[in-house]
């Protein structure tokens, strides 16, 4: 593999293995903390690319994530979090990643080599060009992922990406290419560490910020969160008392019977 790339190239540590555990973790913060300081210097590109998704989603479009490996594994975090917090149908922000749905828990040899297989996949969503696909990729050359986006482009379908490296092959076939510069990996190469965080502090923007975008947010609350489990119930509880000026109990009874804050606010103000 060329080590002309930045995600390559060799750490500014070195001897890893004769440092103490303390010495690990110091030097893995250090590097740590130049992160959103990277991703500061791309929020105009994280603008424009919010910008046009969150236009294709208010047309009926869909978001899709696409990535392999460490990639791939966070946007299926950052789609799979998208319902239970902002109370969106699961078809609304889709996760695909490189050999399937197993490739989740375990890495599948070779898979995002293929240039074909991304297209493909996409096809059983029946992709059209409402929808936003977003290609993940610390190198910017994962041919999985390019080749989608490729295709994506001549079918008229808008493109995205988030990428570690400068000019790279992904963002010439992305219409709105974020590149987070994140440097030399603690371990040489390692991209699950710094790059993988960039990446998932961008999407924790991206999807937030279409959420608020389409009104899935009130004041700084999850109004439309799905009532999963009890600290939810709770938390849910004591934003309509908050909401209504009532008392646990009532917001509680009130949760119960119309499913969501929202709901429960909106019905007791009618």
């Amino acid at each position: 593999m060329a080590n002309d790339r930045i995600t390559e190239s060799t750490s500014n540590h070195d001897n890893l293995e004769q440092l103490s555990i303390k010495q690990i973790i110091e030097g893995i913060n250090q590097e740590d903390q130049s992160v959103p300081t990277a991703i500061s210097k791309e929020l105009d590109n994280i603008e424009r690319l919010i910008v046009k998704a969150t236009g294709q989603l208010k047309k009926g479009g869909r978001l899709f994530y696409m990535g392999a490996g460490t990639s791939g594994r966070l946007g299926i975090v950052d789609a799979s979090e998208c319902p239970p917090t902002f109370g969106v149908d699961h078809n609304l922000v889709i996760g695909i990643i490189a050999g399937g749905d197993s490739a989740i828990r375990k890495a599948v040899e070779f898979a995002e080599d293929d240039t074909h297989q991304g297209w493909e996949d996409l096809q059983e969503y029946k992709i059209n060009s409402n929808d936003f696909v977003i290609g993940i990729a610390a190198s910017g050359t994962t041919p999985y992922v390019i080749g989608a986006l490729e295709t994506c482009q001549k079918n008229n379908i808008p493109t995205g990406c988030i990428a570690c490296n400068p000019n790279s092959p992904l963002s010439k076939v992305s219409d709105h290419p974020i590149e987070v510069l994140v440097g030399p990996e603690f371990v040489t190469g390692s991209t699950r560490m710094k790059s993988g965080t960039a990446q998932k502090l961008v999407l924790n923007m991206i999807s937030t910020a279409c959420m608020i975008q389409l009104g899935r947010v009130k004041g700084n609350r999850m109004v439309d969160m799905q009532l999963s489990n009890n600290k939810l119930v709770d938390r849910g509880t004591k934003m309509v008392m908050e909401g209504l000026g009532v008392g646990y109990e009532q917001a509680n009874k009130l949760l119960n019977k119309y499913g969501s804050v929202r709901s429960a606010i909106a019905a007791k103000r009618l």
